[in-house]
């Protein structure tokens, strides 16, 4: 890292304590969970609702931290021995230094953010990038506000590029992520109803994804999907520069500039492959949503100098619960219960009804859709229905579930379960060797416990 503690001398003037760094010290890393602090490490007390990293800094003296830095209103709390720098808001310090420390980087930084698949897209662009050399990406839930600069910090010189993923849960919070990192290629990859509850409308939540480009490099580069005028009306208020815009062949367009990219779904000596502008590559996950990430992936990998030669995604590995297809058995398994939403939901039911066979699906709770949660959870079973699946289980006890029963009525296996217990009871008679079976609620469910529980055959000795 090549923060010094002159940087914390111009930022917030003299230190608290004795023992506090000369001028021109290089500053250890910099850590917020007292837990992994080792000898040498900058502690930062952040403070949150259930949480005061301040309560810690004995703890953080007696590992040996390098100093820490707190909030003004708790300076008394600071142990002898262990010198700090006091500041407003611990959490906007944190991110402050974040900034300079990525200021301090060549490599550039590519932000994603969308109502769905930005784990995904983050995980495509970053196995692209990897071409060019090392990369740095989030990894996990680091995409909030302390995730963000978290990621920002483990880069070093060497990197060739680094991509954070941006979530949110209200306004501004993509803003101050915006402001931490300055990207210089930014991706939405759709606008959605998740966390719909929060904002209260698609309108809202496409103002606060487009905070994405509060501080984008004035040269930098937005790629979005064509044909959502919501998106480009709301991207249109905030920014003026470059736009690159790609499709699929067959996507619905409803207005707003045209593609600057289309391509097709093909197929190769490989299997499936996306066909561009003579380049065929390969497929590595399934679904139409999917191809479309992997083609705003291609977008940023060109942007940054990749040439076409040299996209290569074998070595993608995406996290457990994300576009996982595995063969558990004798079933095949499409495990994407990491999370959901709505419009998520209803492309993973999509793809699920391309598959040979017989086809089911496992649906939980999709959360924070407030008023239009009923609503919703309706939509995403009748089309369920209308994908004509071999069966539907419901894993809800309460109206959201009522509500899915009702509108995936003419499917001939529909029942629903409020436990995982008898949801397995339920798939154990329904199911046979060669199904497929989808899986997918919100995180908050677990749903990915059912998989333990599902029936399992021989594949030598199937069951008569």
């Amino acid at each position: 890292m090549a923060l010094s503690s002159d940087d914390l001398r111009r930022l917030w003037g003299e230190p608290l304590g004795e023992g506090a760094p000369p001028p021109g010290t290089r500053l250890g890393p910099l850590v917020t969970d007292s837990r992994q602090l080792q000898a040498g490490d900058v502690f930062v007390a952040l403070e949150g609702e259930r949480f005061d990293g301040h309560a810690f800094l004995e703890q953080a003296r007696e590992r040996g931290a390098q100093l820490a830095l707190i909030s003004r209103t708790q300076q008394r709390r600071l142990p002898p021995g262990l010198p700090g720098w006091a500041v407003d808001d611990t959490l906007a310090g944190y991110q402050t230094l974040a900034l300079l420390h990525r200021r301090s980087l060549a490599a550039p930084v590519v932000a994603v953010t969308g109502s769905a698949g930005k784990t995904t897209t983050r995980e495509l662009i970053r196995t692209l990038l990897s071409a060019l050399g090392p990369v740095v990406a989030s990894v996990g839930n680091e995409n909030n506000d302390i995730g963000v600069p978290r990621t920002l910090l483990r880069a070093g010189e060497a990197e060739a590029a680094l991509v954070v993923e941006m979530g949110m849960r209200g306004l501004h919070e993509i803003e101050r992520l915006s402001n931490c990192s300055e990207p210089d290629v930014a991706v939405i990859t759709n606008i959605g109803t998740a966390h719909i509850g929060r904002l209260g409308s698609r309108e809202a939540i496409a103002t606060a994804k487009c905070e994405i480009t509060a501080a984008l490099r004035p040269a930098g580069l937005v790629v979005i999907p064509a044909g959502d005028p919501l998106l480009e009306e709301a991207l249109g208020r905030v920014w003026n520069g470059r736009v690159r815009r790609v499709a699929l062949e067959g996507d619905e367009h409803r207005g707003g500039p045209a593609a600057d990219c289309i391509a097709a779904l093909g197929r190769n000596e490989q299997g499936p492959s996306l066909e561009l502008e003579g380049v065929s590559l390969p497929l590595p996950l399934d679904g139409r949503h999917n191809a479309r990430n992997l083609l705003l992936a291609v977008a940023v990998a060109r942007e940054l100098g990749l040439p076409d030669s040299r996209l290569d995604l074998s070595r993608l590995d995406l996290p457990d619960g994300r576009s996982q297809r595995r063969v558990q058995g004798g079933l095949t398994l499409l495990d994407q219960t990491y999370n959901a939403s709505p419009e998520a939901v209803i492309a993973s039911l999509e793809q699920l009804a391309s598959e040979p066979g017989r086809r089911f699906a496992v649906l939980g709770t999709m959360l924070e859709l407030g008023d239009r949660s009923v609503e919703l959870h309706r939509r995403v079973a009748a089309r369920a229905a209308e994908l004509r699946l071999d069966g539907l289980l419901v894993l809800d006890g309460g109206p959201e579930g009522d509500a899915m029963l009702e509108a995936a009525a003419p499917l001939a296996r529909l029942q629903r379960a409020p436990e995982l217990e008898g949801a397995a009871a339920v798939l154990t008679d329904w199911l046979q060797p060669g199904d497929t079976v989808l899986l997918k609620a919100s995180r908050g469910v677990a749903l990915e416990r059912l998989i333990p529980l599902l029936p399992s055959w021989d594949p030598a000795s199937p069951p008569c």
